[in-house]
C-alpha cells in the first residue's frame, strides 16, 4: 500500500486491488479513516473512522480537496481502470 500523501505525521495510502468507489484510507498509528474521494473533483467525505477526532478527519477532508484530482488520478493508475 503506497503512500500517496501525508497529513502530519498520517499517511494517506491506496490499497491495492482495492474495491469501487475510489476512497483513500487515512492512517496514523491504530488510527484509521476511510474516505470517499467522489472523482474525479470531489469533496472526499468521510465513510468511516476509527480513532481521529472529528477535527482531525475534517483537517483531513479539508487538505484532501486540494489534492482530489491527484488522489483520483493515483487511483485510476493503480487500479488500472479507466472509471
Amino acid at each position: 500500500m503506497p503512500t500517496i500523501f501525508r497529513i502530519g505525521a498520517a499517511r494517506v495510502v491506496i490499497y491495492l486491488n482495492d474495491h469501487h468507489p475510489a476512497h483513500v484510507h487515512v492512517l496514523d498509528g491504530k488510527q484509521h479513516a476511510i474516505f470517499d474521494l467522489h472523482c474525479p473533483a470531489g469533496p472526499p467525505t468521510l465513510q468511516r473512522n476509527h480513532g481521529f477526532s472529528h477535527v482531525d478527519a475534517n483537517t483531513f477532508a479539508r487538505r484532501m480537496q486540494n489534492v482530489v484530482g491527484s488522489l483520483c488520478t493515483e487511483w485510476k493508475t493503480l487500479h488500472d481502470c479507466f472509471c
